[in-house]
């Protein structure tokens, strides 16, 4: 039996000693197995890891970048401003441009201290042009050469000017000018007062404007008050007044009827604030002076009233080649008759006097009568293109 134990140990001691013994009792990790099966060097592996990772930190890196970015836009803006150009840079930045032009226009161009006094018994506006400060400097050594005009839209043609100031941001000017204002005229009035920056060769620059809406303005009581000068508006329409008349036409006698009946708001042409107007109503075949007629003369009256009819013979073989001119003038007996202002109907006219003819040559034998506004004469002469100034015979029937 000891021999048989000692065979036994004999031939177990080998098998204990085998490989195929360690195998069997040493179990590999599930990492070691995984890359037991990859036919690659061990070299190769570690390069391929470090790869991943340079890749992986690269990612990294980009996305907390662009979460930086995301969050501090105005900063990184502000700084690529200063490596472009001044016109890149003026194109980006051009809104805010423009707001900070429209408020120095509101604020940066100074202020006008003035005085209003109004005399109702007298019906006079009484402006007093106090001073101005902080005025907008025009002149290259930063100063101006400051003067203030002042007038009434109401009457545009009567204006007054200050003395100029030399070289000085804050004149004080202390003049003080008259307006004859009937008071159902203060309503419609507005008080403007412009400071320009003279220049003795050039076009005088206006710095601001001031404009004032007497309707807003207490005029009972004297009123003195700094206000800030605004950017000059664009020069307002003058104002020359309406007229109201009435056409009638009888097409089997060839007979053209109108009726001059009132006029209204006309420009004032006199120096006292007044006019002496009447009417004129032309008639002009193939662009030709043809026949004229005009009303009496309304004596110191703004607002007319007339009246008064013509009559004119045309045919209506030639009714489509007539325009009618309508013109109100200011008369005068030492100088020339002065026009206010004009306008013309026919087939060649537009907006409400060409709908007012329309409607004459619609409505044979009825009258119909309508307000239009007047036009500068300049205007008209030149839309109708007049050839001459002689008289034609009336066509035969």
């Amino acid at each position: 039996m000891a021999v048989a134990a000692r065979k036994g140990r004999a031939t177990a001691s080998p098998l204990a000693s085998s490989p195929m013994a360690i195998t069997t009792t040493a179990r590999p990790g599930f990492l070691g197995s995984w890359l037991g099966r990859i036919p690659l060097p061990k070299w190769a592996l570690i390069a391929l890891a470090v790869a991943a990772a340079v890749l992986l930190l690269l990612f990294l890196v980009c996305i907390i970048r662009c979460c930086c970015c995301k969050k501090q836009p105005k900063k990184k803006e502000r700084v690529s401003l200063h490596a472009v150009s001044s016109s890149t840079t003026a194109s980006l930045v051009q809104p805010e441009m423009e707001d900070l032009e429209q408020g120095t226009e509101q604020t940066g161009r100074g202020k006008l201290q003035y005085s209003l006094e109004y005399n109702f018994r007298a019906q006079e506006l009484k402006v007093g042009v106090k001073q101005a400060a902080e005025l907008k400097a025009m002149d290259s050594g930063g100063t101006s050469d400051p003067y203030v005009i002042v007038y009434l839209t109401s009457d545009t043609k009567k204006k007054y000017e200050t003395k100029v100031y030399r070289k000085t941001l804050n004149p004080i000017f202390n003049e003080s000018f008259t307006f004859l204002v009937s008071q159902a005229e203060v309503p419609e009035s507005t008080l403007v007062m412009q400071i320009y920056d003279f220049n003795r060769f050039a076009k005088h620059d206006i710095i601001g404007e001031v404009r004032l809406p007497l309707t807003s303005v207490n005029l009972q009581h004297v009123i003195e008050q700094w206000s800030d000068l605004v950017a000059a508006s664009k020069v307002e329409e003058e104002q020359l007044g309406d007229i109201c008349f009435s056409l009638r036409y009888v097409p089997s006698t060839g007979k053209l009827m109108v009726l001059i009946l009132e006029a209204t708001k006309l420009k004032r042409m006199d120096s006292h604030g007044l006019s002496d107007p009447f009417v004129k109503v032309h008639l002009i075949l193939n662009r030709k002076k043809w026949k004229k007629k005009m009303t009496s003369v309304k004596k110191n009256t703004l607002s007319p009233y007339f009246n008064e009819m013509f009559v004119f013979e045309v045919p209506f073989s030639q009714i489509q080649n007539v325009d009618m001119v309508i013109s109100v003038w200011d008369h005068d007996k030492v100088t020339k008759n002065e026009p206010i202002g004009k306008l013309f109907l026919g087939c060649r006219a537009t907006g409400n006097q060409l709908r007012h003819w329309s409607d004459m040559l619609s409505n044979p034998r009825r009258p119909l009568a309508q307000w239009h506004s007047l036009q500068p004469p300049d205007v008209v002469d030149k839309a109708l293109g007049l050839k001459s100034h002689l008289k034609l015979p009336l066509p035969p029937r």
